[in-house]
């Protein structure tokens, strides 16, 4: 139990230090010293910066894809319901990297870019078992699969490409206006 009240103090002060300063411009010794906990205890609990990040990501996504899961209303049209559902997943993905990761690290880091869709799959996967475990799609596991990898490949291409926020929304708009129409009937079909 104290070992959880540890790492959840360590998540919390790295969560603050990363919102305000930026996952790149945040070390270890800031958290230790954020969380009022020793560098060493840090290591014991977490093998790296980035396994924290990793460790507050996820919680994150499994809080939102709650959420989602119980939101979502089944009282729409089928078209209707995929399309807010990818919606939301994308601004999940979005929250990530603006709110959590930063831009400076997606666009300067090495392997931000493999990160990234290594916690992309983890969020995929998470939404197809929770699906799976509810019932909520009435379309084979497959097609949802396929609408998600499509959506997400294309909003992160543009969220890796947009030198502004005005163009990650106006990336948005036309996703959702022109693409994402398609990909839920093809998903349907």
């Amino acid at each position: 139990m104290l070992a959880d009240k540890v790492k959840g103090c360590i998540k919390d002060s790295a969560r603050e230090l990363f919102r305000r300063y930026g996952y790149n411009k945040t070390n270890v010794n800031e958290i230790a010293r954020d969380a009022k906990v020793a560098k060493a205890t840090i290591y014991k609990h977490f093998e790296s910066k980035e396994m924290i990040l990793h460790a507050i990501l996820m919680d994150y996504i499994r809080k939102s894809v709650t959420d989602l899961i119980n939101s979502s209303s089944q009282d729409l049209d089928l078209e209707t319901y995929l399309s807010n559902l990818i919606l939301k997943v994308s601004r999940i993905s979005y929250t990530i990297c603006n709110e959590f990761v930063g831009w400076d690290f997606i666009r300067e880091s090495a392997n931000a870019q493999e990160y990234l869709k290594t916690l992309s799959d983890d969020l995929e996967n998470l939404l197809i078992q929770s699906f799976q475990e509810s019932d909520r799609v009435p379309i084979p596991l497959e097609n949802l699969s396929f609408l998600l990898k499509s959506s997400k490949n294309i909003v992160f291409s543009f969220a890796f490409t947009s030198v502004s926020v005005a163009d990650v929304r106006k990336n948005f708009v036309s996703f959702q206006n022109e693409i994402l129409p398609f990909l839920v009937k093809a998903a349907i079909a």
